[in-house]
Parts: structure tokens; sequence; C-alpha cells
């Protein structure tokens, strides 16, 4: 499974950071971030809201743009070892600079250089998905959207939304979606991770994405499942995720394999990996073992990735080129 090359499109940076970089980094600054952590240093949550809680205190370490190039290296050379050739991730303002464009360029600038070392060292290609929080003021992503449309580029290609589903209504971030399909970004957002099927179909109708973060609990409405087969909505699935964070109680009660025979445009991603005590092997392994997927259900599911990426349409055609090459 690791030497299967893969396209990851749901990746948090600062949730996929490495626990033993994030205790270091606090002690080299002298914040005090033990409560994060478990005896045997790993993250310590229990349930989603535990666990925004421990992402964001665990965020406050990364203070300058030098800490997230830093921990932007890391990932990816991990993401590499995984097998990943190309991945997205997602990058929040509100932690880089508090929303403010000029401070928010820096940011970009030390991230873009970090991802090109790695490019370098390992040939992993990335892009930044500039995303508003949603359990934030929605006041605050249109300033977030701003600092998209203003840094918008080869590495800045795509806006989303992320944070607590069950905070607000997906209209009231229309605004800053609008900003940014302005600005020609691609869009995304994460829905029917929480908030059920009905989700999905307000963030379908209110922000027009193409991609849907999660999105597994459309299952409970067929309909809108055979609608998103129809219209090539895009789901980001991160089964290990959903596994260790009680949205479905196991593997193999996971709707993952279900959507994807019903024609649905499937993705495999890890959402924030050290949390969930997985990586992108380990979900291939599971997903194997569970649903029995060989080589061409992967392949299949990372060209639909291929598809729905936020790229330029030659590093599109080399992907494919390179996927094809690499499934046989």
């Amino acid at each position: 499974m690791r030497e299967l090359a893969k396209v990851e499109l749901h990746l948090h940076l600062e949730g996929a950071a490495n626990p033993a970089l994030m205790r270091d980094m606090a002690k080299e600054k002298s914040i005090d971030i033990s409560g994060a952590f478990t005896e045997q240093g790993m993250y310590r949550f229990e349930g989603f809201q535990s666990f925004l809680r421990t992402y964001e205190a665990v965020t406050s370490v990364l203070q300058t743009p030098a800490d997230y190039a830093r921990l932007t290296l890391d990932v990816l050379r991990n993401s590499a070892e995984q097998g990943v050739v190309y991945t997205e991730l997602f990058l929040s303002p509100d932690f880089c600079g508090g929303r403010d464009v000029a401070a928010w360029r820096e940011y970009v600038h030390a991230m873009q250089e970090a991802a090109d070392q790695a490019r370098r060292e390992t040939g992993i290609q990335t892009r930044g998905i500039v995303t508003c929080i949603r359990h934030f003021d929605p006041m605050w992503s249109r300033e977030t959207a701003l600092c998209a449309a203003e840094t918008k580029g080869d590495f800045i290609t795509g806006f989303g939304m992320g944070g607590d589903e069950t905070r607000g209504k997906p209209a009231d971030f229309a605004y800053a979606f609008d900003l940014a399909r302005e600005a020609e970004l691609g869009l995304t957002a994460h829905a029917g991770e929480w908030g059920g099927a009905g989700m999905v179909r307000d963030t379908l109708r209110d922000l027009r994405v193409s991609r849907i973060g999660h999105g597994v609990q459309a299952i409970d409405d067929l309909a809108l499942v055979d609608d998103l087969a129809e219209h090539e909505i895009t789901l980001e699935v991160c089964p290990g995720s959903n596994v260790a964070l009680g949205v479905y109680p196991a593997w193999h009660r996971h709707p993952i394999s279900t959507l994807l025979e019903r024609g649905v445009k499937v993705t495999v991603s890890t959402d924030d990996p050290p949390f969930f005590h997985t990586n992108l092997v380990s979900e291939y392994e599971n997903l194997n073992r569970t649903f029995d997927w060989d080589a061409d259900v992967f392949k299949t599911v990372n060209m639909n990735a291929v598809r729905a990426a936020f790229c330029d349409e030659d590093t599109r055609a080399q992907l494919t080129k390179d996927l094809e090459s690499a499934y046989g």
C-alpha cells in the first residue's frame, strides 16, 4: 500500500502536525500545552468539541511564518513517505496573521518556500486551500476570502470552510464564497460530517461548491446521493477520522464503498492524521481489509481526486499520466 501513488485533497496543515514536533516547539517558546497530550505523548481529546479545543491549543504554538514553514516541510515529507504525489493543504489566515492580508502574504511565502523545498526533495506537489472557520464570526470569513483572493496563484488555488458544522448556516458564508468565486478559486466546504444529509444539500445550494469535505451523511438520503453522482460533486472522504470521532462506530459501517458503488466521485484523505492515529497507508490498508478494495479501485479514487484537484491543467495532465503509469 505504501508504494501506491496517492492524491490527497483533505488535509489540515495544523491537524497534520507531528505531536513530537509541537511539543518541541512549545518547549522552545516556553509555552505550556501539556494538557493537550496524553501520557504517551499523543494528542488528548474526547469527542469533536474536545478535539477542536486541543487543535486550537496546539495551533497557539505556531506564531511566525518560520514556524509554519517548519511545520509545512515536516508534514509534506511525511506525506511523501506515504506515497502521496500531490496534496492540498487547508490553511487558515485566522491562525496566520489574524486575517491581515499583509501578514498573511508573509505566511504564504514561507509555506510556499517549504512546499518548493519538499518538492525538490521528494517530488510531492502541493497546493493551498484557504479556509474560513465556521464556528468563528461569519463576518471574519469575508476577510479570510479576501486573503485568499489577494494571494491566489501557483500555490493558493482554493477556498473552503472547516470548523464546527453544527454552528450557523452555509448561507451565512455566501458572501465569502462569492468573493472567492469571483477570484476564480476552487471551492469546497465541510458538510455532512455532523450536520446530516440536509447540510450537504444546503451547502451545495448556498455556496455552490464543486467539492464537499466529508459528505458521508449524504448516504441517509439516496436521492441526494444520486444528485451527487449526476452532478459529479466530489467527496473528500476521511474514513479513519469519521470512525475515530464516532461519526460511524466501525470501519465496516462506513458508507464510503456504498457511495462509490452508487457512482459518487469519492476520494480518500486523512483529515488530521496524528490526532486520529492514522496515515494514508493505514487508510488504504483498512479499505482493502474491510471492503476488499484492490489497485483498480484505488486507481479510480485517485483519478477522481486528480479530476477534482484545484490545480492548473498542465499539472492535472501530468498527474493523470503519472497515475496511469503507476497503476498500469
